[in-house]
């Protein structure tokens, strides 16, 4: 199954509009009726609708390491990437790995 990915709010909609145009599957928090929830809604919605979680937020990683169910999380802290270079790396993502082998993953980026 192909990687359908969600951004919480603290990732640009840059990177939703070049992963769009790529033809990937994206959602924001402002679309899926999300801007300020919290961490574990942003996880629930990705489990529930098979989106990976890409966020700035470390908080994700805490989840993650307490067991918090979720569809995959791609972490990368704020200001390590480029927004180009963010759509890149989560284009790669795309390219090497499936829903499936993601899901309950937590990839850094």
């Amino acid at each position: 199954m192909a990687i359908r990915f969600h951004l919480d709010e603290n990732v640009s909609n840059a990177v939703a509009l070049a992963l769009r145009r790529r033809g990937i599957d994206v959602t924001t928090a402002a679309e899926a009726g999300l801007l300020g929830a919290d961490d574990a809604e942003h996880l629930n919605f990705g489990k529930f609708e098979n989106r990976v979680v890409v966020s700035h937020d470390d908080d994700f990683t805490r989840l993650h390491a307490e067991g918090t169910p979720h569809g995959g999380i791609c972490y990368c802290p704020k200001d390590k990437h480029s927004i180009g270079d963010l759509v890149r790396v989560l284009i790669l993502v795309n390219e090497c790995f499936t829903a499936d082998e993601l899901n309950g993953h937590l990839e850094f980026l």
